[in-house]
């Protein structure tokens, strides 16, 4: 679990819950059941006119996710860095066959490494599985951002549907006004009750999970890059310290990967 990504949303939350609590004893009149319709429903209908079915409900998934923690971490690229080394040391000793026989089980577990390794095995120069790969790397990128971008464009729409049905709340509040001028203060409030709505959704829900969601598919390609870097390397025939140093450069100081730790193990 994300122990910090909850602690954020449910602190948002309190907070919220907190400061009324404070101002009023009268809760009841920030649940709206009309006003959540209007500005949840709004949204969710035009972000399906929108875009295409399987994208839209592709974030709402990954809107769960950011309460787990993310695949790549710290730790994970610094064994990134020791695998290639091995994999060095490994060529050096068996050649590519070595490598094959090595990286069949790495292969069916992450679809990009194992392509990567088969390009490797392939024959192509280290230049040749660079640019392969760095077209993989943007291209998945590129696509793992949609979900992203459906959030921004929701936080985007909720409060326009906010202010929708804010001016629906104050044409029924004003076409009532000349029956009954005492209804024209609680008219008032369950009308801007939307607007709050249609403020609130986005800012504590969309936005913070459509952040969370590019940060970490930006940290996936840096690990891709990152192993992309140590696949060309590998496919040169280059000594094992090179391919450290190479890809130590992509890393903070602090996770640097030490070969000579590597062999007194």
């Amino acid at each position: 679990m994300s122990l910090a990504t909850i602690v954020g949303f449910l602190a948002g939350i309190l907070l919220f819950l907190g400061s009324i609590a404070l101002a009023t004893d009268n809760y009841l009149v920030f649940l709206d059941g009309p006003s959540f319709i209007m500005v949840v429903g709004g949204t969710f209908a035009s972000t399906f006119i929108s875009y295409e079915p399987r994208y839209v409900l592709q974030a709402f998934k990954l809107m769960a996710s950011i309460f787990f923690a993310p695949k790549v971490q710290r730790g994970i690229l610094q064994g990134e860095v020791g695998r290639c080394i091995r994999w060095g040391y490994l060529i050096q000793k068996s050649g590519m066959a070595g490598l094959e026989s090595d990286a069949g089980k790495v292969k069916s577990q992450d679809r990009f490494l194992g392509f990567g390794v088969d390009l490797v095995i392939a024959g192509y120069s280290g230049a040749e599985v660079r640019q392969i790969l760095t077209n993989s790397i943007e291209t998945t990128f590129q696509r793992s951002c949609i979900p992203a971008d459906i959030l921004r464009n929701m936080a985007g729409t909720a409060p326009a549907f906010g202010m929708i049905g804010t001016l629906i709340g104050l044409i029924i509040m004003l076409g009532q006004m000349g029956s009954d001028p005492a209804a024209l203060g609680p008219g008032m409030a369950v009308a801007l009750i939307t607007t709050l709505y249609g403020v609130l959704f986005p800012r504590l829900v969309l936005l913070p999970a459509a952040s969370k969601i590019q940060q970490r598919e930006e940290i996936v390609r840096f690990r891709n890059y990152l192993v992309c870097e140590g696949l060309s390397l590998l496919a040169e025939r280059k000594n094992p310290r090179f391919i450290q140093d190479a890809m130590n450069s992509f890393l903070d100081p602090a996770i640097h990967f030490d070969i000579d730790k590597m062999k007194g193990k």
